[in-house]
């Protein structure tokens, strides 16, 4: 309730108290200097002053979009005391809690007032509006809400390919800007054109302002790729997956069902494995299975009829009715066995031979937990120690030293989590990159405002039964 509070609060009682330090301003608007000493009052008085609906007051108490708030009510303030400038609008957006108290003191303004404002060529009134459309835009996807969309079948059929979310970054406090320098509304590729969309030449240390809740077990989270080392954390990919575990946590993953801290983990009613359908050598019915809405796998072999499909509990049930079908078999690695065409975590294979059915047991590492290392585990924790935390590791023989010290414990200064996507057999999850570290969490999955079946046409592609359907409840808990 604190951090609501704080959210809430704040930026009303910060405008306020910078208010106060603004008499001049009042006294030439007409309202007089005692006015701006009153607090909170001084707010409706600007109002006033820009000649807006007192009603807007109410916005001030919406988290996040208080802020853009704010810089609307600066940059109308500024034009009215003829500080309408390219200059003064920047200071006004970005650093107008000092930029108005000097103008103050200098008294280095004169009243216009709403009808007597400087005339702006049409040019400028464009630039203007789109210079506050940006930034606007720019704060909303940095710290309130983003759009992004499903581009692979990892999370099926809980999320779809063609499905647009909307991603909230409030839910977990949003993370300031550690790539500050890049292109408007680019992740890390220039549209068009191409090449990097930043500058790493200025790279910030990683900051999240407090927000609603943690990360809690099963929430569905967009993060940053923690394999991609050549990008900035905040410029690597976007990932979307399940939050299986949470920091200090242990996973296990055996015959394909995944165990946390010794229980059957939650599985989502549309989670699927991959399943062998062998039929009596008749081929199925193509249009059965997309009215099945089958769509992960396909034919292996004609001669056998075997066929290697994504299910739910739901569809392997819908199979085994039909009378050509002979066998639904899940499809399971063999035990101690790792595909080596396939990268898992950790690598070495003699120690840890895990695949995606047999995987663990293994513990989520959490902030300022101490483990024992050894050289037959310091391949769990290299990656976390090396880069995701910075330290120079070196291992000869059996002798660990970290930043040059012998070193037979550690203890960890971020939190992490583990990942897994619900179509289990058709995702490349922590079981094969391991841990997600919390700087590069990037948000909560929220909402469905759109879904698009990309083997349809208009309008007939429209998923419409799951437009603006929430992906999680309220509690937190998946849907």
């Amino acid at each position: 309730m604190g951090i609501y509070l704080l959210l809430i609060f704040l930026p009303f009682l910060l405008f306020s108290g910078i208010t106060v330090l603004l008499p001049n301003f009042f006294e030439a608007a007409g309202k007089g200097a005692d006015e701006a000493k009153k607090p909170m009052r001084n707010v409706l008085v600007w109002f006033e002053i820009i000649e807006k609906n007192k009603a807007w007051i109410i916005v001030f108490f919406i988290p996040y979009v208080n802020v853009i708030l704010i810089i609307w009510m600066v940059t109308e303030f500024l034009k009215n005391f003829d500080r309408s400038s390219f200059l003064d609008q920047i200071l006004g957006i970005f650093f107008w809690f000092v930029y108005l108290p000097y103008l103050d003191k200098k008294k280095e303004f004169k009243f216009l007032g709403v009808n007597n404002r400087r005339k702006k060529s049409q040019a400028r009134e464009w630039i203007d509006a789109l210079i506050f459309a940006v930034v606007a835009a720019t704060i909303i996807r940095s710290f309130i809400i983003e759009a992004y969309t499903i581009p692979t079948s990892s999370m099926e059929k809980t999320l779809l390919v063609g499905d647009f979310l909307f991603v909230s970054k409030f839910h977990y406090g949003p993370r300031t800007p550690m790539t500050p320098i890049s292109f408007p509304f680019a992740h890390h590729t220039m549209p068009v054109v191409g090449g990097k969309s930043y500058s790493d030449a200025i790279q910030l240390p990683y900051f999240r302002i407090p927000g609603f809740q943690e990360v809690e077990r099963n929430d569905i989270v967009v993060f940053n790729w923690p394999q991609e080392d050549f990008r900035p954390v905040d410029k690597r990919e976007n990932y979307i997956k399940r939050c299986v575990a949470v920091p200090g946590d242990e996973i296990h993953v055996d015959k394909s069902v995944l165990y946390v801290n010794g229980e059957k983990a939650y599985e989502p009613v549309e989670m699927q494995y991959q399943y062998r359908v062998r039929t009596d050598g008749q081929p199925l019915n193509r249009k059965v299975i997309r009215d099945m809405q089958i769509t992960d796998g396909g034919m292996v072999s004609a001669h056998e009829g075997l066929y290697l499909f994504s299910l739910t509990d739901d569809k392997v049930k819908q199979l085994e009715a039909f009378k050509n079908i002979r066998e639904v078999k899940k499809h399971l690695a063999t035990k101690n066995k790792v595909q080596p065409q396939r990268y898992y975590y950790p690598p070495d294979i003699e120690k840890y031979p895990w695949n995606v059915d047999y995987f663990g047991p293994l513990k989520v590492p959490a902030k300022g937990e101490t483990v024992e290392i050894t050289g037959d585990n310091i391949l769990i924790y290299k990656r976390i120690i090396e880069v995701f935390e910075g330290n120079e590791l070196l291992i000869e023989g059996d002798q660990i030293k970290i930043n040059g010290a012998p070193a037979d414990s550690y203890t960890f200064k971020m939190d992490y989590y583990f990942m897994m996507g619900d179509n289990r057999h058709n995702s490349e999850d922590s079981r094969f990159w391991g841990f997600v570290p919390e700087d590069h969490i990037v948000g909560k999955a929220w909402l469905v405002w759109l879904s698009l079946d990309k083997g349809e046409s208009f309008p007939f592609n429209i998923r419409w039964n799951r437009l603006f359907m929430p992906i999680h409840g309220w509690d937190g808990k998946a849907e």
